[in-house]
């Protein structure tokens, strides 16, 4: 069985793909769906959960092995686990959580964004300054002018609102 899988890591991304997909249609199951012209609650995440399934079907397949060299050799074998990559990811969403009701949507989303972007091995300080400024002013476009929400950019700490 084990010469037929090519890459572990990307049978196993795509089996954690395909059950997160599956996890989140079941949890928004008792939405209704409704059809495409007039679209229910449960139509937008449900098409969210097939999307991640085809993808992860996408990555599951390329791990295997169709014929061919079913050899693997012993780099694609050892599964490393990125402890840095993990750690920084989820710090900056703990980070942004905590922050973006004193801090305001701004400088929380900035400080996820530089915080995250440390968790690359080609991470810099001014690339990752770069992002977090793009990312902010990209949220603000999106959220506060084109959809109107009424999100404050700068919290109470900071003298917003």
């Amino acid at each position: 069985m084990g010469r037929f899988i090519r890459s572990p890591k990307d049978v196993g991304t795509g089996l954690l793909l395909i059950a997160l997909a599956a996890w989140f249609a079941w949890l928004g199951s008792d939405l209704p769906i409704g059809r495409a012209i007039r679209m229910g609650p449960g139509y937008f995440p449900l098409v969210l959960c097939g999307i991640l399934a085809a993808l992860g079907l996408i990555v599951l397949l390329t791990g295997l092995a169709f014929g061919g060299d079913a050899e693997a050799d012993d780099e694609a074998q050892r599964i490393a686990v990125p402890w840095r990559g993990i750690l920084l990811v989820t710090l900056s969403v703990v980070v942004f959580g905590l922050a973006v009701a004193p801090l305001g949507l701004g400088p929380a989303m900035g400080l996820a964004v530089f915080i995250s972007s440390a968790a690359s091995r080609r991470f810099s300080l001014p690339g990752g300054a770069l992002m977090a400024i793009i990312m902010v002013a990209f949220a603000w476009a999106v959220f506060i002018k084109g959809l109107g929400l009424p999100l404050p950019m700068l919290g109470p700490w900071l003298g917003g609102y």
